[in-house]
């Protein structure tokens, strides 16, 4: 009964650290829907990271401006499809948008 009790502890403290370590761009992105339709260096359906971060380099409030955009969906900008919104939290979504304006 002990070693169950000290298993399922370890198991609850291994997954609810899951979302800690899964708190970086690329892991992030990896984890969520983004690879569906963007990669970092070529357009797939959404634009290349790296023409992302050129368009907003050095710009005011870019990292909220996205994280917006990467959390409520986006429409018009890149082209006539439009990005839905995503299933990410706020501090998702600005770790998201950091990571992808950092790719220059």
């Amino acid at each position: 009964m002990k070693k169950t009790v000290i298993s399922l502890l370890a198991l609850g403290g291994a997954l609810a650290l899951q979302p800690a370590l899964a708190q970086d761009g690329e892991s992030l992105y990896k984890s969520k829907a983004c690879v569906a339709c963007h990669a970092i260096d070529s357009k797939l359906v959404g634009p290349a990271y790296k023409e992302v971060a050129a368009k907003y380099a050095g710009q005011d409030g870019a990292v909220e401006m996205l994280a917006g955009k990467i959390k409520n969906g986006s429409q018009g900008v890149w082209g006539p499809v439009p990005m839905p919104p995503n299933a990410v939290t706020e501090e998702e979504a600005k770790i998201l948008a950091e990571w992808v304006l950092s790719h220059k």
